[in-house]
């Protein structure tokens, strides 16, 4: 009682040809078949993307560390950019 034997299968269908129509089961199939191809590569996609998230880095390091540099309040302040508002637009 738990699997599907070929009558079940071929009952099934015939269901299908009754519902939709004969002329309309190709489009159906067609249909589907894009929509699994298009979920199959962004699936391919993202396994791939997180493959090369999770590989290590090949990269080799130094022997010795090179001296970090400190930067002063000036140059800090040198690097930020500074956005002004736009006309029209309210500030907080």
């Amino acid at each position: 009682m738990g699997t599907f034997s070929w009558t079940h299968l071929l009952i099934i269908a015939l269901l299908f040809v009754l519902l939709f129509g004969a002329k309309r089961l190709p489009d159906a199939a067609r249909g589907l078949g894009r929509s699994l191809r298009i979920f199959k590569s962004e699936v391919g996609q993202m396994q791939a993307e997180s493959a090369t998230n999770d590989a290590p880095a090949t990269t080799t390091t130094p022997a010795a560390p090179a001296p970090q540099q400190q930067l002063s309040a000036s140059a800090t302040q040198a690097q930020t950019p500074i956005v002004e508002p736009q006309q029209g637009h309210k500030t907080l």
